[in-house]
């Protein structure tokens, strides 16, 4: 498993390739290319590369998916006493941004995995008769039968 920890917005998020995290406000478009040369820590493979502090020649590249608003923060302030109150919201604009690869020294690391959906499995024969459900037909006679079957028991049971 391949990470690295980088610093953006101020903040510090440990990210992987192919997936996508909420940061702070970027001023990329959606669908363009970002690269963050921000890299505190990479570890592949068990090495781990540790900055002072920052990691020479690591990035790590990504694409803005989108750009949204946080969940409102509701702020209240009011003096005791006073009558004085105030209720204010805040939304934090936020950026989708997915990781793509992790590059060190020039050379990639890792990158995301776009995997298609998989190929529908072959059907046996077995597993089609085992799986299969009779006809209503089927059943009724089988039902008719058992019915039959069970007055002729309790006959000879009594005989």
């Amino acid at each position: 498993m391949t990470y690295a920890i980088i610093e953006t917005g101020g903040k510090q998020i440990k990210v992987e390739p192919g997936r996508f995290y909420d940061i702070e406000l970027l001023s990329a478009q959606p669908d363009e290319k970002v690269t963050i040369d921000k890299v505190l820590l990479v570890q592949h493979n068990g090495d781990v590369t540790i900055g002072q502090p920052l990691v020479t020649g690591a990035k790590v590249e990504g694409t803005v998916l989108r750009h949204l608003r946080g969940r409102k923060v509701l702020v209240y302030k009011m003096q005791p006493k006073k009558k004085t109150r105030k209720k204010r919201g805040h939304r934090q604009e936020i950026t989708r941004l997915m990781i793509d690869s992790i590059s060190l020294n020039g050379s990639v690391l890792a990158t995301g995995e776009t995997t298609e959906a998989p190929a529908p499995a072959q059907v046996s024969e077995v597993d089609s008769e085992v799986g299969t459900v009779p006809p209503p037909e089927a059943l009724e006679t089988n039902a008719e039968e058992a019915a039959v079957d069970t007055i002729e028991a309790s006959a000879t049971t009594e005989a």
